[in-house]
């Protein structure tokens, strides 16, 4: 066990744990803006489904039922300007992060192979290359790496950490590219539907990929924009050439969504109306968190998108942890998403409105 740990990262958040304590110690209470993880209940009609779905003592499938792969076409083509999909361009999967970490053992790649995901990047598309003893690349432009031996390009638009969006014409160029080279090209687009000042636009659109799925996938999660985290409802959509093999591995490896899972994913698609309610929440945060963090004497940038605000004081990440941690506030270092991040701090919008309240009253005392 300890050869497979060896070669894996430190798990960041464990250095995150002092500064929790002393945040916890304000009197009065923690505001916890450092994982971007939901509180908001889950919607009515979503928690319906499971509950009458719960009778389910049958093992579920891993391509999924019928019925939930008809919802995510749907939504893909409804939402997204998706065409001509069918369930063969989909396949559920157990949340995204599971997804993002096996995907490249699941393709068989190994050693002498390359994973690259941006310089600024969710730790687990490093995590996903390790496990599968393949290398990894960090990048500002995806185009300018050298492709001799790249067999895996992870684009992530929003972005996690910093809530920048890829423009339409830029993204066209790198599919372009990614498929000239015959490099997979896997877009996380799970904060899709959640553009404060930009409007994201999806590799499956048209525009984007010519009206071909040739070569490329798009990840996406019902964790953020229907408060689904506890669910792990996930699901990739692309290149059914890619799909057909990796639900054959999958199936082998009996990563199956639960079938109550599954009927929630199913009612959570096919309505529009609690996610407006969800991104409502989340832009009144957005928008008084960002004035007192401005306020505050802090830097904004990018954070046009997502859950986040992607901060900085241009000092120190731990300087600025320590600090905040000081008021009760406790954020996420810019680092544990990569050294270009290192006078950073990512602020989450994941806070009930009486924490906002409370950490905007700290910030502008």
């Amino acid at each position: 066990m300890s050869a497979v740990t060896d070669r894996l990262p430190a798990f960041p958040w464990d250095r995150l744990a002092p500064y929790k304590q002393t945040a916890a110690a304000h009197p009065d209470g923690i505001v916890d803006l450092s994982v971007g993880t939901p509180v908001d209940p889950v919607p009515e009609l979503i928690r319906k489904a499971l509950v009458d779905a719960a009778d389910s003592p049958g093992y579920p499938t891993v391509w999924g039922t019928p019925a939930l792969r008809d919802a995510i076409t749907g939504w893909l083509e409804r939402r997204l300007g998706a065409r001509d999909l069918t369930h063969r361009h989909v396949l559920p999967v157990v949340g995204s992060k599971e997804l993002v970490a096996w995907l490249p053992t699941q393709l068989g790649l190994g050693p002498g192979d390359t994973v690259a995901h941006p310089r600024l990047a969710y730790p687990t598309y490093e995590v996903g290359a390790r496990l599968a003893r393949a290398d990894h690349e960090v990048y500002d432009d995806p185009t300018e790496l050298d492709p001799s031996r790249l067999r895996l390009l992870w684009l992530n638009s929003p972005s996690n950490p910093t809530g920048k969006v890829i423009p339409r014409q830029e993204l066209t160029r790198i599919v372009a590219w990614a498929r000239e080279h015959g490099v997979l090209l896997v877009a996380d687009e799970c904060y899709l539907e959640l553009g404060w000042e930009a409007d994201p636009v999806s590799v499956l659109h048209p525009d984007v990929n010519g009206g071909s799925y040739d070569g490329i996938l798009a990840v996406h999660s019902l964790s953020k924009r229907s408060n689904l985290a506890g669910y792990r409802a996930a699901f990739v959509a692309g290149d059914p050439a890619v799909l057909g093999p990796l639900l054959e591995i999958r199936k082998h490896g009996g990563l199956m969504t639960s079938a109550p899972t599954q009927a929630a994913v199913v009612a959570a698609l096919g309505d529009d109306a609690h996610v407006q309610e969800q991104r409502e929440r989340y832009a009144a945060r957005r928008e008084v968190l960002r004035a007192a963090l401005l306020s505050h004497g802090f830097r904004i940038e990018h954070s046009e998108a997502s859950l986040y605000l992607w901060a900085t004081r241009d000092e120190s990440c731990w300087t600025t942890v320590s600090h905040l941690a000081d008021l009760g506030i406790l954020v996420a270092p810019g680092d544990f998403y990569g050294t270009a991040g290192e006078n950073f701090v990512r602020v989450a919008l994941t806070a009930t409105d009486e924490r906002v309240r409370a950490a905007v009253a700290r910030l502008t005392a």
